[in-house]
């Protein structure tokens, strides 16, 4: 929401002097509430369980980021180039508060991902006991000792 409300202010900027800046946050504020909305949509329809190849807590953590690096820095840029209209001083704001949040996440991302590494370290209880029950000696009465 913090990358949408940015985006919606910079939208509202007519005329710029050097916009590389605006630019720049503009593609940044775009790309990341693309992208971030996209695996919104995955997590949300649990559509990422079909899909087992990809290490979603990676991929979340790659997404986080480089979205509070790239947030962070644009609105860096748009500070030190705006021209003081209550848009630009907004949308820097708003970069700010989404490069904070970007930057909570991407903290709990990597716990999550150092969770699921520890995890796929060790074996799973589901893997022992299936092996431990496939090395049991079941009795079958059908096969009799041809001594007796």
């Amino acid at each position: 929401l913090l990358a949408l409300t940015a985006f919606i202010c910079i939208e509202t900027i007519m005329e710029c002097s050097p916009c590389e800046g605006l630019y720049f946050f503009e593609f940044v504020s775009c790309s990341a509430l693309v992208v971030t909305g996209a695996l919104l949509i995955l997590f949300s329809l649990s559509l990422h369980t079909r899909i087992p190849q990809i290490n979603w807590n990676l991929t979340d953590l790659v997404n986080t980021g480089l979205s509070t690096f790239f947030f962070f820095i644009a609105s860096v840029v748009l500070a030190a180039l705006n021209h003081k209209t209550g848009a630009e001083i907004a949308a820097v704001v708003f970069g700010f508060l989404a490069a904070l949040v970007f930057a909570v996440n991407a903290a709990l991302a990597v716990q999550r991902w150092r969770l699921g590494r520890r995890q796929q370290s060790r074996p799973s209880s589901e893997y022992m006991r299936a092996r431990s029950e496939s090395r049991e000696v079941v009795p079958r009465p059908e096969i009799q000792r041809l001594d007796a």
